[in-house]
């Protein structure tokens, strides 16, 4: 995957103004067996805005106004992936003793950043001009196939899920904030919260820090949406695998994660 050309690809806001046929994306999520979770949601995936002709008048005649959709729309996405995170580990905390006291720390401390980074986002938004989305309603079971507040290993399986979600997220929206040096910067400082994140909540399920192949390590099919591409072993055109194997090849570069298929994760968990 050449990571340049993908941010190029994702900076003229191809995900948020083309248009998608419902069926088209039904099937980016029917490994997760949930095709009616897409009606609800964020950013009216289940029915794209405009034609690639009418994005093109845009882009061509009014780039500003363009290039600021791109960046609300990125920030909306992440906002909506940041309040699934928050209100997942609030839950978790309050869950009476699903969390082991030795781990309570650590998600009191994720818990927290979570908290800021909505808080960020909402108020980024709004000094922007736009309305930041309300928190959907979560359903953390997706329709009865998890119970993370009941079981443990249940929950740290999402966590680590959520975590590894939101660091290809960020990623794959680069191409979109990079108009507002600010926010790029701030998108970037919360990039690698997130990563360090992950790295812990994997180390934490005695898995290595980094995701090594499709399958993320150590998780159920159910979860391998969230892996999709992560064994790409071509980086610029140079085969990472020639001189270190594909294992070694693969896991030296994470992989983004598109805006649809990181909106259509987030919304198997929205009701």
């Amino acid at each position: 995957m050449n990571i340049l050309k993908l941010l190029d690809k994702l900076s003229d806001d191809s995900f948020f103004t083309r248009q998608t046929s419902r069926s088209e994306t039904f099937s980016d999520i029917s490994a997760f067996g949930k095709k009616a979770a897409v009606a609800a949601l964020p950013l009216g995936l289940a029915g794209l805005m405009s034609t690639d002709a009418k994005a093109e008048i845009l882009t061509e005649n009014d780039p500003i106004t363009a290039k600021k959709s791109a960046l609300t729309d990125a920030l909306q996405l992440a906002l909506t992936l940041e309040y699934l995170e928050d209100e997942y580990y609030r839950i978790g905390l309050n869950a009476g003793t699903l969390i082991p006291t030795a781990d309570r720390t650590v998600f009191t401390q994720i818990s927290k950043h979570e908290a800021a980074h909505v808080a960020f986002l909402k108020a980024t938004l709004t000094s922007l001009g736009e309305a930041p989305k309300a928190k959907p309603t979560f359903d953390f079971t997706a329709g009865g196939n998890f119970t993370p507040f009941t079981n443990y290993q249940q929950f740290l399986i999402l966590a680590q899920a959520f975590e590894d979600t939101g660091v290809r997220a960020y990623k794959g929206q680069a191409g979109n904030v990079m108009s507002n040096k600010a926010v790029l910067q701030a998108a970037l400082q919360i990039h690698s919260v997130e990563a360090r994140h992950a790295s812990q909540v994997r180390r934490m399920r005695s898995n290595k820090g980094w995701i090594e192949l499709a399958n993320g390590g150590n998780m159920p099919a159910a979860t391998n949406p969230v892996y999709a591409g992560e064994d790409v072993t071509m980086q610029a055109g140079f085969n990472t695998a020639t001189k270190f194997g594909a294992a070694a090849g693969s896991a030296a570069y994470d992989e983004i994660l598109s805006g649809t298929d990181a909106a259509a994760i987030a919304g198997l968990f929205i009701v």
